[in-house]
Order: structure tokens, then sequence, then C-alpha cells
């Protein structure tokens, strides 16, 4: 797989995270990690959600409770 492709992968990936959370409304980011474990790292789900929060899709709280604000 070339890097564009790469790329390509992950903005779907992010695009059906950020879609299954506003569905939810809001969700524990263990909860959410724990269904998505078996397909990304750790360390790629926490850059996948700071850029959500970066772009203000979603919002985490100090308890870790991940919610969809839109954007």
């Amino acid at each position: 797989m070339n890097e564009e492709q790469k790329m390509k992968a992950a903005v779907e990936i992010m695009k059906a995270v950020a879609s299954a959370i506003k569905d939810l409304g809001s969700i524990p980011s263990g909860h959410l990690y724990a269904q998505l474990m078996g397909r990304m790292s750790l360390d790629s789900y926490e850059k996948m959600l700071g850029a959500l929060q970066r772009m203000g899709i979603v919002s985490i709280d100090g308890n870790h409770l991940v919610t969809y604000i839109g954007k």
C-alpha cells in the first residue's frame, strides 16, 4: 500500500469513527478503543482522537468521555 492509499484509508477510518460517535452521542474512550483494538494500535487510536478533537468534531472530558460536538 503506497502513502496515498494509507492516507485515504486513515481518513475513511476517521470518518467511520466520527460517524459512530455521532450516532452514540458520547462514549467512554476505553469502550470505543475496545471495539477498535484489533484494528489499530493504542498510539494510532490516540492520534486519531486527538485529530478529531483538534478539528472540533469531538470533545474529550477529564473522565475520558468522548462526545460528538460536530462541525
